[in-house]
């Protein structure tokens, strides 16, 4: 038998080597602390992949890991923020095709439908990476006052924000959840998808390989409910996305958000399925997801007198 003939032979009888998707929590891909998993299928019903099903201490430690991450980000400047978005473009460009066929397979798409879908993505980080310098001239000012005195506002970041992504929508939605709450200096831990995670998953990925530092972003995957749970009752969760969530979970988990008075952001009206994922995100997205989670910081500063004449700056 040749050399050919031998690895030919090889070739088919070779084991297809399927890819293990894990968490993305502080910069690491850990399994779920339970070993749990669970099946993920196309839209018809044929198995993709199995995904980590996380459990409560998963969320504990990506709460954990998120709050580690919140000085050094939050502390980054503007600017600063804005180029590490667009790194994440252009990592995801380079991807492109593997987050084409995830997108496709998850969502139902043709492979044409959902390449407009990922070049939408990635234009969205760009477009989030635009405003991290100018959302504070936007959101805050200096204040007319009636008195010596300089009056100013400032925007900053909230904290740690809970993210429960879009349930259809797998990567656009998911972007458009998540780079606006990190472009003003938050960190997030995500909920991904239930039904469609890979994409989430492989985004993870991106996130690891751009200068994203390590627990800025946390990647969760499994039951929706049973993850948002401990997030919205957290108290070191400082706020919540529930665009993911359906009426009556959304409705739970606003009421355990009010413990520690956890600034709250609900889904939009619901669809007749029950599904909360009504939101067109094909549309140019404006600035209300960059100022959900900002506090805004007011200043007052005397102004003085500069000379004997009581002149003043």
């Amino acid at each position: 038998m040749s050399d050919r003939e031998s690895i030919n032979g090889s070739a088919e009888r070779r084991l297809g080597v399927f890819k293990t998707y894990k968490l993305y929590v502080g910069g690491k891909f850990p399994r779920s602390e339970s070993g749990r998993v669970y099946e993920v299928t196309d839209s018809k019903g044929q198995w993709l992949a199995n995904a980590p099903k996380s459990s409560r201490k998963d969320a504990r430690d990506a709460v954990v890991a998120a709050r580690k991450a919140f000085g050094g980000w939050s502390g980054a400047t503007a600017y600063n923020r804005g180029q590490v978005l667009y790194r994440v473009a252009e990592m995801l460009e380079g991807r492109k095709e593997q987050f084409v066929r995830e997108v496709a397979a998850s969502e139902g798409l043709s492979k044409s439908k959902a390449a407009a879908v990922v070049d939408a993505a990635i234009d969205r980080w760009v477009w989030y990476a635009g405003w991290t310098d100018k959302i504070g001239q936007i959101a805050g000012g200096a204040n007319p006052v009636a008195g010596p005195f300089f009056n100013l506002s400032t925007p900053e970041p909230t904290g740690v924000v809970a993210v429960l992504a879009p349930q259809k929508s797998s990567l656009l939605g998911l972007v458009s959840v998540i780079a606006p709450v990190i472009a003003t200096g938050n960190t997030a831990v995500v909920i991904a998808s239930a039904d469609a995670p890979l994409p989430a998953l492989s985004l993870g990925e991106v996130l690891a390989t751009s200068d994203v530092p390590g627990g800025v972003v946390n990647i969760l995957t499994g039951v929706t409910a049973e993850i948002a749970a401990p997030l919205a009752a957290h108290q070191d969760v400082n706020a919540i996305d529930l665009t993911g969530a359906d009426a009556e979970l959304a409705k739970e988990l606003e009421i355990a958000a009010a413990d520690n008075l956890k600034r709250v952001r609900r889904p939009q009206p619901v669809d007749a399925d029950g599904s909360s994922d009504s939101e067109d995100w094909l549309a140019s997205p404006g600035t209300h997801r960059l100022t959900a989670f900002l506090e805004t910081k007011t200043v007052w500063h005397p102004t003085g007198a500069l000379g004997a004449a009581g002149s003043s700056y």
